[in-house]
């Protein structure tokens, strides 16, 4: 098979397929460290969906591709003091973590559009991993329902290293359950990597976030 990202992205779909069994989920390409040309070449095949975790990385590559219609999605640790510029130019955040986060997000005089928003819980014993802890995703889920500049579309979690992935996506499963409790139409669960994918599938993942089983191996760092 060739190496040509559009090549890679076919097989991928063709698996995701297989796996889905007609049910829809979103593939989402993270592009992160690639040039905005792998965007566009994946843009020609059909992709829409595009992720970014760098500010201000995922600003220029949105910027240099504004002339195509892509949904944008920040998958990285949001900064509260850059969590207005990202908001600019991010469709969905996929990486809520706190109230003081939300509101960030409120601040300033500028009107931006109203983002889909997704809460990140932290799967892991480590408070210092990012994502809210459990114990807090019910009253982090309702401020984020509650917020005029948010729109609560579910949950985002990285499965834990050295943990089997199913299991840690079971517990998302259920922690999904509770924010559908807060808005029954919050119901994305953003999990699964290139590495993951499938077992995120069997517990419910609606989108995926795939990067070098799509766009290989990343360029190192700028």
């Amino acid at each position: 098979m060739t190496d040509a990202p559009a090549a890679r992205l076919a097989a991928f779909l063709e698996q995701l397929e297989d796996a889905c069994q007609a049910r829809g989920v979103t593939l989402i390409v993270v592009s992160k460290f690639h040039p905005a040309e792998l965007v566009r070449e994946l843009a020609a095949a059909g992709q829409r969906d595009f992720a970014e975790s760098r500010h201000p990385e995922s600003r220029d590559k949105a910027e240099a591709v504004a002339d195509l219609d892509l949904t944008w999605h920040f998958v990285g640790q949001l900064q509260r003091k850059k969590a207005r510029q990202v908001a600019r130019y991010a469709d969905v955040l996929h990486s809520i973590d706190s109230i003081e986060l939300v509101e960030a997000l409120e601040g300033g005089d500028e009107e931006r559009p109203v983002r889909d928003a997704l809460v990140q819980v932290n799967l892991t014993d480590d408070p210092g991993r990012g994502g809210v802890v459990p114990g807090d995703l019910d009253a982090l889920a309702e401020r984020v329902a509650a917020s005029p500049a948010l729109r609560l579309r579910g949950v985002m979690a990285v499965a834990p290293l050295g943990e089997e992935p199913g299991a840690a996506f079971e517990r998302l499963a259920r922690h999904a359950e509770r924010v559908r409790a807060v808005d029954p139409a919050a119901d994305w669960i953003s999990a699964g990597m290139s590495a993951d994918w499938r077992e995120a599938l069997e517990h419910g993942a609606t989108h995926l976030r795939i990067g070098t089983a799509i766009t290989g191996n990343r360029p190192a760092a700028g």
